[in-house]
């Protein structure tokens, strides 16, 4: 689904920008999803590179994408939880995708970003995307992606190289204490 921010988001997305403007980012990396880049507008009008990548996207529920799921599907999507935490992460329900197919559209946008020569990123996507992104490059099992816990605009910070990334700080939503 792409939408746009509701007040909320635009607020949390003002307070992310107060709290972090003063950081020299080298770019900025989004999805293709409205909300993904109006979350970090302020520092693409602030003439920091910016690029769009839609390997970047939320992964896709296809059928629920935007829908509000009824008591049945509800409990379907708490199978399908469990499946991916047992291990079966090409499992897919809804006609959307299996972790598996989000993170192998996500690997050539890593790769890209990790044979550039950029020091600080910004990089702005979506829920489940990023507990399979942050799996693929800690090297974490897909089954374990739910260890990455996540809020909206939160900030994970993340250093490395090529050979290992670690996970400095995770799920920090400091920032939007004031809300």
């Amino acid at each position: 689904m792409n939408s746009s921010l509701n007040d909320i988001g635009r607020a949390q997305a003002h307070a992310f920008y107060q709290a972090y403007k003063h950081v020299p980012f080298d770019v900025v990396y989004t999805s293709a999803l409205n909300r993904s880049i109006e979350s970090v507008q302020a520092f693409i009008d602030a003439s920091i590179p910016h690029y769009i990548r839609p390997g970047l996207n939320e992964i896709s529920w296809g059928e629920m994408d935007g829908k509000l799921a009824t008591t049945t599907e509800h409990n379907e999507y708490k199978d399908l939880l469990a499946r991916w935490q047992q291990g079966d992460v090409e499992f897919k329900m809804w006609g959307g995708e299996s972790p598996v197919d989000v993170q192998k559209r996500q690997e050539p946008v890593i790769q890209e970003i990790l044979n550039s020569n950029y020091e600080t990123i910004l990089m702005c996507m979506h829920g489940r995307a990023i507990r399979i992104l942050l799996s693929l490059v800690t090297k974490t099992s897909l089954a374990e992606m739910d260890r990455f816990e996540h809020g909206n605009l939160c900030l994970y910070l993340l250093e490395g190289t090529v050979k290992e990334i670690k996970v400095i700080s995770s799920n920090d939503q400091r920032h939007l204490l004031g809300l």
